[in-house]
């Protein structure tokens, strides 16, 4: 039998030279001389560069490295601020406060601009929101987390502010707590009172702008079955032509500069937040927003209040989203997409919503809910029509998805509707509400 010996050797010198190629990518502390930088920064990226190289490998990459940026600059603060970290091994000698997190004022210092759109945008508020959400809070504490004296919230650590963001707190010592930290939702309010977290889209610690553009950057938060915009976006013809060649496209063009010609078809980021022709880039996601597609019925957006669900103004949001599209559809094209996509939001409204609110409605005033709407069949869609299968249809009907609009929309939709309204007219008819097939008076 032929000896695999060669073969062997051959292998481990394959390996031998990957693992030496990749130390040679990580930066030396000699390496750091290249940059004009202050001694303390220094000494930081020297001691980085060996304990979490990983960090430093990603900034000595970063626009940030080239322009002499350094930890200390993002990362110092007031020696009296509720973030500022005490007791740190091997930071004894440090000679300013720092601290592990960052604000978005922090980023405002250079990025004001887009510190201030973010402010005005929907992301501002994607935890404060759910604050006051009573429902919420109960799905996941005592349904989800079934009352548990000691888990009850975990699917909220590992689920809901991963995406939305907590209250970061903050032991003694400056650092943040296990149940708030690490989490990276864009909504995050942090102990002095700020919110926000540009690291969600622009990941640390390289921050590159290129990473933003692409639609994996939406795709961790915006997806699964009551929102797949990422899913809508891949059954697109604008998914497909990305999905084909986008690794060929051009995702580094300076802030205001990235136009078509530099892509073939646009991400989320084209539609929603880029330049393009005479329009201003802007990191407000719902400036170009007509309709609100998440809530339980669409309005169109007509206020300024941050907290609002029909933040911006719808009008001028088609004008802008329109002139997106005209970089590279004719006017007819884009006036008949938005006029197909318009009609099915209206369907969704008159034809599915306005029942099955009406039905909830009059089940409630006649005591024909459960208590628990976990456990009511009629609740459950009643739910499931706005904040899944209604959603998607909306979404996917004004992103160009057609399977999300039918087949995971309207049909689905018609499904639900007619078993909510077979469950709503037994229930009136007998008065009371059934349980495991059978029905039981409502005051037993």
């Amino acid at each position: 039998m032929r000896s695999i010996k060669p073969l062997v050797i051959l292998l481990a010198i394959l390996l031998i030279s990957v693992v030496l190629v990749s130390c040679a990518d990580q930066p030396a502390a000699s390496e750091v001389s290249e940059y004009e930088l202050t001694d303390a920064a220094r000494d930081c990226i020297e001691c980085h560069a060996t304990e979490t190289h990983g960090i430093v490998a990603d900034w000595d990459s970063s626009r940030h490295a080239e322009e002499g940026i350094s930890c200390i600059d993002c990362h110092q603060v007031d020696p009296d601020s509720p973030m500022a970290l005490s007791g740190v091994e091997g930071h004894e000698d440090l000679e300013v406060a720092v601290s592990m997190l960052i604000p978005p004022s922090v980023c405002a210092e250079c990025h004001e601009d887009q510190v201030a759109e973010f402010n005005a945008s929907g992301h501002y508020r994607a935890h404060i929101q759910l604050i006051p959400k009573a429902g919420l809070t109960a799905l996941v504490e005592v349904h989800e987390g079934q009352n548990h004296p000691e888990f009850n919230t975990a699917s909220d650590e590992t689920g809901c502010m991963l995406c939305h963001g907590t209250d970061i707190i903050v032991d003694e010592t400056g650092h943040p707590t296990a149940e708030t930290y690490p989490v990276q939702g864009i909504g995050n309010v942090y102990p002095n009172g700020e919110i926000g977290n540009c690291a969600v889209c622009h990941t640390r610690h390289a921050f590159e702008k290129a990473e933003a553009r692409k639609p994996q950057a939406c795709a961790s938060c915006h997806l699964g079955p009551d929102h797949p915009d990422i899913e809508i976006y891949e059954n697109t013809k604008h998914g497909q032509i990305y999905d084909t060649e986008g690794g060929d496209w051009v995702w580094d063009s300076a802030y205001g500069e990235w136009e078509p010609g530099d892509y073939r078809a646009p991400t989320c980021a084209t539609c929603h937040m880029s330049g393009i022709g005479d329009l201003a880039p802007t990191h407000n996601v719902n400036q170009r927003l007509y309709w609100n597609l998440w809530t339980p019925e669409s309005k169109v957006r007509d206020s300024d209040d941050v907290m609002s669900p029909l933040l911006g103004d719808g009008e001028a949001g088609r004008v802008e989203m329109m002139e997106v599209c005209s970089a590279c559809h004719s006017s007819s094209h884009t006036a008949g997409y938005f006029d197909s996509g318009d009609k099915a939001v209206k369907l969704y409204n008159e034809a599915y919503w306005t029942p099955i609110e009406a039905m909830r409605v009059e089940l409630a005033e006649a005591g024909l809910l459960k208590e628990n709407p976990w456990n009511d069949e009629f609740q459950i869609l009643h739910y499931y029509i706005w904040h899944h299968e209604g959603r998607r249809a909306r979404q996917g009907a004004m992103m160009g998805a057609p399977d999300w609009a039918h087949w995971h929309g309207f049909f689905q939709l018609q499904q639900k509707l007619y078993r909510a309204t077979e469950i709503y007219e037994l229930r009136l008819e007998n008065g009371s509400i059934e349980q495991f097939g059978t029905y039981v008076d409502k005051d037993e």
